[in-house]
């Protein structure tokens, strides 16, 4: 059985446990939770959901949500559904075991009216590829590549219902052709630097709508840190406290 590590988020409001030589999240995750803005008592799917932890934060925002997660990995299911108990939502969120590229055979079509996920976004010939198989497959895009992961979310989401997602900003061109051609616009575009003397964005935050009209937001530029080697910037700051 994996080692785990008895991590909080809130001030120790929200628990997550993570595999201790395994995945862990990282701030994209924090984002991405903070990025997306459901409805009350919206359904939400998150994609490759790992240890739960962008619905952990979800349902600790708001108390009216029900989630679902999608998790390929066996053990990384397992643990999302204990978090989800350890936190007593259990009835607000269930993880099913699958694979996004069969999703067809784990959920209706069109039943979810808001889809998020933080895919793994590294290509296989690029960066390194772990030697732990659960990072691999969480960090690179080995079984989730940009077409599969939206061809997914385009079939769970509601007419229009909203997707959002993190990827790296050099993979933007990208990212939105595939979202056209699903019939997915996107709406809302926001840059994240990793501080404010960084001349180019590290990563970009998207919302899309299935069969969106026209229009498109861009938000102001966010900074991860105040300065290079620096703390969390306050806007970061304020997401881990809740």
């Amino acid at each position: 059985m994996p080692l785990l590590t008895e991590d909080t988020l809130f001030n120790g409001r929200v628990t997550c446990r993570q595999h201790r030589d395994g995945y862990r999240f990282s701030v994209d995750a924090v984002l991405l939770a903070h990025f997306c803005r459901p409805a009350t008592q919206d359904r939400v799917l998150d994609i490759g959901c790992g240890c739960g932890v962008i619905s952990l934060i979800l349902c600790h925002r708001f108390p009216q949500l029900y989630l679902t997660g999608i998790e390929l990995q066996p053990a990384l299911a397992k643990l999302a559904q204990s978090n989800a108990e350890a936190n007593g939502w259990q009835e607000r969120f269930a993880v099913q075991e699958g694979d996004l590229r069969q999703i067809r055979a784990v959920i209706q079509p069109e039943s979810f009216d808001l889809v998020i996920s933080n895919p793994p976004y590294y290509r296989p010939g690029s960066g390194r590829i772990n030697k732990e198989d659960e990072c691999a497959i969480a960090r690179h895009e080995l079984t989730a590549a940009p077409d599969a992961v939206l061809t997914a979310a385009a079939f769970a989401v509601r007419n229009r219902g909203a997707v959002c997602c993190i990827y790296p900003a050099e993979r933007l061109a990208t990212v939105l052709a595939v979202m056209t051609s699903k019939r997915l616009v996107p709406k809302c575009l926001q840059p994240v630097y990793s501080y404010p003397e960084d001349a180019q964005a590290r990563l970009v935050l998207i919302e899309a709508v299935k069969n969106g009209g026209e229009g498109l937001r861009f938000l102001p530029p966010l900074h991860i840190y105040q300065c290079k080697d620096g703390p969390y910037s306050p806007v970061l700051e304020r997401m881990y406290e809740g």
